[in-house]
């Protein structure tokens, strides 16, 4: 069997800057911290953390008046920080900067007069932030068949933005329906799906035209890493995706002579070793680093870190 392993995979930068700065903030002030759903989603580092006694809340109620509190990577929209301010909250904000990014986006044609097209999936945590940006102004947008439904006429202003973490052929797809209905519909000068996001749907489409199985580590609520995991259903290949090695099954690589494994960008390198290790042991997997491009990106800490005081009670 060989095993073919994708580079680039794992952590991008914003989730290497969200759980630096957990980390940092642990090391600062102690347990007995807080953070506004999971930091990243991922089961592997939310139950690392939680051993750590941090306490990862869908709920301001959950959190005591001022109690210590990092937004995760996926952002919160500005009620969440009014909720913070009121509760007189030490916050951390530790939203990937591309997600802010289109937050800002998104304020910036609301106040322009747009009504603004988003392209997510409903209810996945950076959607509802980047709507609660300007509630009035955001309609979202799943599928090509939503658009034929949209009210709007030729003479709105319209603009779109995207969740960061998309399938790009399934926003491709989207953004045709809408420039087909609305030619004048305006976007950013950037794209909104992250470097990460492309970086490794890119590598998966690449490695899997010439693979039997496909197995992809990150957890079932991590949209980047579904988008991979379905690359390889789309083309008829076994896709699994997993949180670690305790769930793989031998009687997926019966017969299999190549094996891709890749990570989504929440998903951490060790579990993957895991994984690398148990096809070497299991089936003496011969194993080789396919590299379809370099990463670079690195984000700084967000400076309210140092202006953390420890809680006392």
């Amino acid at each position: 069997m060989k095993v073919l392993l994708a580079n680039p995979r794992g952590f991008c930068a914003g989730v290497n800057m969200a759980i630096e700065c957990l980390d940092e903030t642990i090391r600062r002030v102690g347990p007995g911290i807080y953070v506004y759903h999971e930091i990243v989603h991922n089961k592997y580092v939310v139950d690392r953390f939680t051993a750590q006694g941090v306490r990862f809340v869908d709920s301001m109620d959950e959190v005591p008046v001022g109690a210590i509190l990092l937004f995760s990577a996926h952002g919160v929209s500005p009620e969440i920080r009014r909720v913070a301010r009121e509760r007189k909250l030490q916050t951390v904000d530790a939203t990937c900067p591309l997600v802010t990014k289109v937050h800002l986006e998104a304020i910036r044609y609301a106040n322009d007069g747009y009504n603004i097209l988003l392209i997510g999936h409903e209810g996945h945590d950076e959607v509802i932030g980047t709507m609660g940006e300007a509630p009035e102004s955001i309609t979202l947008v799943e599928t090509p068949e939503d658009v034929a439904n949209l009210g709007f006429s030729a003479t709105d202003r319209l603009a779109y933005l995207t969740q960061t973490t998309l399938s790009v052929d399934e926003a491709n797809a989207v953004i045709e329906a809408l420039r087909k209905r609305y030619p004048h519909i305006e976007s950013p000068k950037k794209e909104d799906i992250c470097y990460a996001t492309t970086n490794r749907q890119e590598a998966v489409k690449t490695l899997v035209e010439s693979a039997d199985v496909l197995i992809v580590l990150g957890s079932q609520n991590s949209s980047n890493s579904r988008r991979l995991m379905e690359i390889g259903a789309g083309r008829g290949i076994p896709s699994f995706l997993i949180d670690g090695v305790v769930e793989l099954q031998r009687d997926w690589f019966v017969g299999a002579d190549t094996v891709v494994v890749t990570a989504g960008a929440s998903a951490p390198e060790v579990v993957v070793q895991e994984c690398i290790d148990f096809l070497v042991r299991e089936f003496g997997a011969e194993v080789s680093e396919r590299t379809l491009r370099e990463e670079n990106v690195h984000f700084g800490l967000p400076k309210e870190l140092h202006q953390l005081k420890p809680v006392t009670h």
